[in-house]
């Protein structure tokens, strides 16, 4: 047992996340056993002692994310019930991030019924990762540490060669903080592409603020699902010069139709973390590890320190 009382489990939504997060740090990954009776219940036993331990759960709750919403709820009851001293819900990627308000009569806002679901189960500190929206970190009743990717893109960034002048694109209004951000620290001009939103799947994009020809170009987002608001974006900025389309995604949750809007073409690169499981089904996706800065921030958390130093780059 860790002399530091630090324990880390992991649910079935990216334990090889949970397993690198633990081999940066030095520590083993906690004994559960997480599984499903026939008729599809979730079942968990934690399979060692963790009786007045800083437990940490890693659980992104990706596709399908009722069944991994279900397994961290269980998990954090399971640990409750073990006595644990301390209970932290790691969420690489939050999912119903995008439900977090009325935009519609009659609708729920998603994002605030799962944090009052995962305070009831009896977390008490949440870890996440570049959430769709700031304002839901004011969902919890309780502390939550908010980490940025950017840093690790960053870091690949400064490698990236490019012949011609580079500029920062936010395919929406609701990205042009981050998009700055990105254009700010790589020394990139901005742009943005003025979208409207058809259906679920179906984006079309408007209108292009700024100029890209004979430019690369650096798409910045936080999510795609169905790669709708990217490909719509790419193309318009192909369509009015761009040399080249790169796109910076925190989590890439890529369905089938995602998959076959990438084989157009329009997106030369895709470069995303582990935040949840990615395949690349032979597209150009170059994926980036934060178990380091999971890692990091745990050890800082479970020593009571600032995790804002972790914010620098």
């Amino acid at each position: 047992m860790s002399e530091s009382g630090l324990k880390i489990f992991s649910g079935n939504s990216n334990r090889i996340l949970a397993e690198e997060i633990c081999r940066s740090i030095g520590e083993p990954l906690g004994e559960a056993t997480v599984s499903s009776f026939p008729d599809g219940e979730t079942f968990v036993k934690i399979n060692e002692n963790i009786r007045g331990k800083d437990v940490f759960i890693v659980q992104s709750t990706c596709p399908p994310t009722n069944h991994h919403l279900m397994e961290l709820l269980i998990m954090i009851d399971a640990a409750r019930r073990a006595s644990a001293l301390r209970i932290t819900a790691v969420l690489p990627f939050y999912g119903y991030a995008r439900q977090d308000r009325k935009d519609q009569p009659r609708v729920p806002i998603t994002a605030k019924l799962v944090a009052n679901l995962i305070v009831a189960a009896g977390a008490n500190r949440i870890l996440t990762m570049d959430l769709h929206s700031q304002q839901i970190q004011g969902f919890f009743d309780i502390p939550v540490d908010h980490l940025y990717a950017s840093p690790v893109f960053f870091k690949h960034l400064r490698h990236l060669k490019t012949e011609r002048p580079l500029v920062v694109c936010s395919p929406d209004m609701g990205g042009m903080k981050m998009a700055a951000a990105y254009a700010e620290t790589i020394g990139a001009t901005l742009v943005m592409v003025v979208k409207k939103r058809k259906s679920a799947t179906a984006v079309e994009a408007l209108n292009l603020v700024g100029d890209v020809a004979g430019c690369d170009v650096l798409l910045v987002d936080d999510i795609t699902e169905t790669a709708g608001t990217l490909v719509a974006a790419a193309k318009m900025l192909r369509d009015h010069g761009a040399v080249s389309v790169r796109a910076v995604i925190s989590h890439c949750v890529l369905n089938e139709l995602a998959f076959d809007r990438l084989k157009s073409g329009l997106i030369d690169e895709i470069i995303t973390t582990n935040s949840t499981p990615v395949r690349d089904h032979g597209l150009p996706i170059k994926v980036l590890s934060i178990a380091p800065l999971l890692g990091e921030a745990i050890v800082r958390i479970n020593s009571n320190e600032s995790v804002t130093g972790l914010f620098k780059f």
